[in-house]
């Protein structure tokens, strides 16, 4: 009788071990999902919660463009070859030698913002047989006629490119339209010959031309992080193409679009620009450390380090074929030694048997 209660007792005391362990196991899967979850919505508050979006109009230009480009009564004054009609600001028309754009009169002091621009390229050319491409511009000059998609070379600020035309012989991984983004200190010039690619933040392609539905694209600008996506497909869903941080550009400068043709042309249309202001909670520190940090000529974070990165970026071809080849040349290497080294192996155990 005795040897059954211990039996009953071992058996009930390990029951219990099993339960605790149990308990304690569910306990850290809930310590972790309750971790995972806080995770979660920190990243959500960060984006959602602790920021607003707020239109200004005084910096956005849309339907029915009333005044734009007349004295004083608009915001936004037409330059070159620009003209407004009912359904666009038609930056230039699909002929040679034509350069225009639309400039904002107000200096723009917003910390964070976001710009959408609703746009269309289309023509009469075909594939490769047009150009050149069009620009979306945050810059300390204005009205300023230049090679530069429509504005002047060695600009100060910021200038997103709508790049329609290759104008480097070789390109294998690249397909044109192109969208890059750029930021010029007032003695960086725009490398015409590489399409920018010297100077470039990073970018995508975008199939853009001759698209029979609205085409956008949406530059951010937050916490001197640089965001630029585009909705192209027709599907309004933005693509990623490029997140830069460490982005510094100054308050106070002027928000433009302008474009240009050449022996190639296009019809290079704004239809809506829309800036947002963003309201975006920050720390006394952050504000502190900003107040000290003022930003008085454009910049960019590690630009020698982003600069090796697109280079890596730009030889991951010829790096992996290379790689794929000594690869091969290695296995081969490795057989044959395995194949003598068996074959010797084979020899000294026949031997032996004799």
């Amino acid at each position: 009788m005795a040897a059954v209660n211990s039996s009953k007792h071992s058996r009930s005391k390990s029951q219990l071990n099993a339960i605790s362990k149990w308990n304690i196991m569910q306990y850290k899967l809930y310590l972790i999902c309750t971790f995972l979850l806080l995770f979660v919505s920190l990243g959500f508050s960060d984006d959602d919660h602790e920021m607003e979006e707020f239109l200004k109009r005084e910096f956005s230009l849309s339907k029915p463009y009333q005044g734009v480009g007349s004295l004083g009564s608009s915001h936004w004054e037409l330059m070159g070859d620009a003209m407004v009609t009912t359904d666009q600001v038609r930056l230039t028309p699909d002929m040679q030698s034509r350069q225009g754009a639309v400039w904002s009169r107000i200096p723009c002091h917003l910390k964070d913002w976001e710009m959408q621009v609703h746009f269309k390229v289309h023509g009469q050319g075909k594939k490769n047989l047009n150009g050149d491409g069009l620009a979306i511009w945050y810059t300390k000059e204005r009205m300023q006629k230049g090679p530069v998609f429509g504005n002047m070379d060695n600009f100060t600020g910021l200038g997103v490119f709508v790049d329609t035309y290759p104008n480097e012989e070789k390109h294998i991984e690249r397909i044109f339209p192109f969208v890059i983004a750029m930021v010029g200190n007032g003695t960086i010039s725009y490398d015409h010959e590489r399409d920018g690619r010297p100077t470039e933040l990073g970018g995508c392609n975008a199939m853009v031309r001759n698209q029979k539905h609205d085409t956008f694209l949406f530059i951010r600008y937050i916490r001197r992080r640089l965001t630029v996506m585009i909705d192209i497909d027709g599907q309004h869903e933005w693509r990623d193409c490029l997140d830069i941080p460490g982005v510094r550009l100054p308050l106070g400068y002027y928000f433009g679009a302008s474009a240009i043709t050449g022996d190639l042309s296009d019809n290079h249309d704004i239809i809506s620009l829309k800036l947002y202001q963003l309201t975006v909670l920050r720390s006394k520190k952050e504000e502190k450390e900003e107040e000290q940090d003022v930003i008085t000529i454009p910049s960019v974070d590690n630009m020698e380090l982003l600069r090796l990165g697109q280079n890596e970026e730009g030889m991951s071809g010829l790096a992996i074929f290379f790689t794929v080849l000594f690869s091969m040349l290695g296995c081969i290497f490795l057989i044959v030694i395995g194949m003598v080294v068996y074959s010797h192996w084979n020899e000294s155990r026949r031997k032996r048997f004799y």
